[in-house]
């Protein structure tokens, strides 16, 4: 299946209901702390990862992040960047409009950002761990991209999958992302129809029974 199909299939869902899925599946993906931070949209797109580190020097260096947003060459890349620094910005607005520029689809920061007004100036979404005035500029650097990074304890590799919107972010691992997809929507099938059982009438207490939630995963 091409990747852009499975995005839209992705993009129908929600991250609660791919949260399920993996936790079906027994697979890591969900994370908890990495949320929006101004009220943008959901994202769904494909990582490109990024690492960040202290800066050990003095010498002059090319901006964290911006090689990165330089090399991008399709629509569907959302910069998934691990490293950040407690108290530090490792995002901002420039940052943001040169993404804007190339239809980069979001970033999702295992840290903070700065400027966070510039970002939703230009609809550009992130998602985070907060907010701060303090510049990256000579205490943080990029150290490397497209290798496996840790997000909020999860692994994620170039190319897996992202969705974030209001309750989080959940990364799916790009080799299973037709079975995730797939259960996800088993899965909102399954509760869209618990929904209007309980809107009929039927008690919650049997509509919520565990063997219902375990029935989603029987084909």
């Amino acid at each position: 299946m091409s990747p852009s199909l499975i995005l839209d299939r992705l993009a129908a869902l929600d991250t609660n209901t791919v949260s399920d899925a993996l936790d079906f599946l027994g697979l890591p993906g969900a994370t908890y702390g990495l949320r929006p931070l101004w009220d943008c949209p959901k994202i769904v797109g494909r990582a490109s990862t990024i690492q960040l580190g202290p800066k050990a020097d003095a010498k002059p260096a090319v901006h964290l992040i911006s090689p990165v947003i330089d090399a991008v060459t399709t629509d569907d890349r959302v910069l998934v960047i691990a490293g950040g620094a407690q108290g530090i910005s490792c995002w901002g607005d420039i940052l943001a409009n040169a993404a804007t520029a190339k239809q980069v689809r979001g970033s999702v920061i295992d840290g903070l950002s700065r400027d966070i007004e510039g970002s939703e100036s230009i609809g550009y979404p992130v998602f985070g761990r907060g907010v701060t005035m303090i510049s990256a500029r000579n205490r943080v650097i990029q150290i490397d991209s497209g290798k496996p990074v840790q997000m909020a304890g999860v692994t994620v590799s170039e190319d897996d999958y992202v969705i974030a919107d209001r309750c989080g972010t959940v990364f799916v691992p790009a080799a299973r992302i037709e079975d995730v997809v797939d259960l996800g929507e088993r899965i909102a099938h399954r509760q869209d129809g618990m929904v209007a059982a309980v809107r009929a009438g039927r008690p919650v207490a049997e509509v919520m029974h565990d063997k219902e939630f375990e029935a989603i995963a029987v084909r």
